[in-house]
């Protein structure tokens, strides 16, 4: 897992993994799975999921890069405390799912969190679960 800049101002989780390095076929199966994590973890509470890939193909005008095949997030709080109004800004997290020709793309943005950030991390990580020959 990578961490980076997302245009130099938003930190990111990033993990590529290959088709051949998970048991998960699609991005559908990956969104079933993170939702089981959300709805097992003690503080973690899902509230959607969000559909970007059919979202932007429905506009009249719309972009997406040749090789995404699919693309969800996964939409989710771990608030335990509102000490004040303003961290509604960085509420709810989400976790993207992006379906490549070769495998996935799987991000976040990290959360001002650390119990969040090693949860989402755990998450995603886990999700390479097969062993390549």
């Amino acid at each position: 897992m990578k961490q980076s800049l997302l245009q130099e101002k938003y930190p990111v989780f990033h993990l590529e993994l290959e088709k051949s390095e998970t048991t998960f076929n699609n991005v559908d199966e990956i969104i079933a799975y993170l939702k089981q994590q959300i709805d097992e973890h003690k503080i973690a509470s899902y509230i959607a999921t969000f559909d970007h890939y059919a979202h932007t193909k429905a506009l009249e005008e719309h972009s997406i890069a040749d090789d995404i095949l699919d693309a969800q997030n996964i939409i989710f709080c771990f608030g335990i405390a509102l000490p004040n109004a303003n961290v509604l800004a960085v509420r709810p997290r989400s976790i993207g799912v992006a379906e490549t020709p070769t495998g996935f793309v799987i991000n976040f943005m990290e959360a001002p969190m650390p119990v969040a950030n090693q949860a989402m991390e755990h998450w995603v990580l886990s999700l390479r679960n097969k062993q390549v020959a």
